[in-house]
């Protein structure tokens, strides 16, 4: 993995901190003092829950959650060791107490489909809440991939996504793996204050839609310290985004870190203010990629993004930006794009391609792509036959510190 400086070490570690207060001090003050004692265990085993992987465990945890949240101050709800077989759970606030859930067991999604509404695991309009442990949240997606139609359709069915924080505010999930989500393994929408730090995410390499972390119309999230493998974007990060922090990730196998896709729906906002460094990406299909609809319904922008000290080890697309995406060909081609990208900064990465095209600028004629800046860029084919190049179009900026064939703005 690639260094990480003792500055941004400090900054994850004052985060972490920060939200550590939020989650338990200020609602311990605000909602009532002291804990109070709440109306029932908040351990699902002395609730009944069997952790043998066969019962069903959702009334447990669903009863957990409202002892919890009914009560005051700060409220630990205990999954403890054991395989816990769920259907779909909507936890729901606002809450009177910040809630701890401690994930030392293991949960099992469902394989039934109509065990859900929507989602897996969806926990919405809460403030002051902490996931941590040493646990599994299995999707179990195996079960049901073979009914994923998206990569063919733009109405397909979307499967459960496991994991889904929805207006959730001053948020930390630590230590614990996500893996073989049905769709998405964490969805944050609609969020503020958000750390992820030493999470596990790992599915194969070729499951359909299990997008590692997928971030939309969120601000200030920080991801730090996590290993993601998966079938589809490790990170994906969607409209309506802002100050994003990405540091010290592990990503691969996957589809790389990426912006997008934008521009497919109406009504879109702005991404802006996103920061990666030090991260590391293995075998990955891209690398750093932005990517936008070529026949665009809204026109977001993409701005302010610095992508720095990124070590690539044999990704096929190192950097890529796209305002051409037309992904299995389900879009209209027109060519004129609606999303604008400006002032992108990919400093200091470095490593190997295992195709000759490390870089692709791929911009729109009518809206080109302004204020890219290639700095100190060192990434080089490993394959024979053929030299490593850049391919840019409509690409306005400036080179520095590069090889003559990487330089192409």
């Amino acid at each position: 993995m690639a260094f990480i400086s003792n500055v941004v070490a400090m900054k994850a570690a004052a985060v972490a901190a920060l939200l550590v207060m939020a989650a338990v001090s200020p609602a311990a003050r605000a909602q009532g003092g002291a804990p109070s004692v709440p109306a029932g265990p908040l351990d699902i085993a002395q609730l009944g829950a069997k952790g043998d992987g066969k019962s069903d465990s959702t009334p447990m945890l669903l009863k957990a959650w409202k002892n919890a949240c009914d009560a005051t101050g700060v409220q630990k709800i205990v999954i403890p060791p054991g395989n816990y077989l769920t259907g779909g759970m909507e936890l729901s606030g606002p809450c009177k107490s910040s809630i701890i859930i401690r994930l030392d067991g293991n949960l099992l999604g469902t394989g039934d489909l109509n065990a859900y509404k929507k989602n897996w695991i969806e926990i919405e309009n809460v403030e002051n809440l902490s996931i941590n442990g040493h646990g599994t949240i299995d999707g179990q997606g195996a079960l049901v991939w073979n009914k994923n139609d998206c990569q063919h359709s733009y109405n397909c069915k979307i499967l459960p996504n496991s994991l889904v924080l929805d207006f959730v505010t001053n948020a930390q999930i630590r230590g614990i793996t996500l893996a073989n989500s049905k769709f998405f393994h964490l969805n944050i929408f609609a969020s503020k204050n958000v750390l992820i730090d030493k999470v596990t995410v790992t599915a194969p390499g070729n499951s359909p839609n299990t997008d590692g972390i997928h971030i939309g119309d969120s601000s200030n999230v920080t991801i730090s310290g996590t290993t993601i493998g998966v079938g589809d974007d490790c990170i994906s990060i969607g409209p309506g985004s802002k100050m994003i922090r990405i540091e010290g990730v592990k990503c691969g196998p996957g589809h790389g870190i990426s912006v997008g896709s934008l521009g497919r729906y109406k009504d879109e906002k702005d991404v802006e203010d996103l920061k990666v460094k030090g991260c590391t990406l293995v075998g990955t299909t891209n690398g750093l990629r932005i990517k936008s609809y070529e026949d665009s319904k809204s026109s977001p922008k993409a701005s302010k993004f610095l992508y720095e000290d990124v070590t690539m080890d044999n990704v096929s697309y190192p950097i890529i930006i796209d305002q051409k995406y037309c992904p299995n060909n389900i879009c209209v081609r027109s060519g004129a794009s609606k999303v604008a990208v400006t002032d992108v900064v990919f400093k200091n990465i470095h490593g190997t391609s295992n195709t000759p095209e490390a870089i692709t600028l791929n911009c729109a004629n009518n809206l080109p792509c302004q204020g890219v800046q290639l700095i100190n860029v060192d990434i080089k084919y490993n394959g024979s036959g053929n030299k490593t190049m850049a391919v840019c179009k409509n690409a306005i900026g400036k080179s520095s510190g590069l090889a003559k064939e990487l330089a192409c703005i």
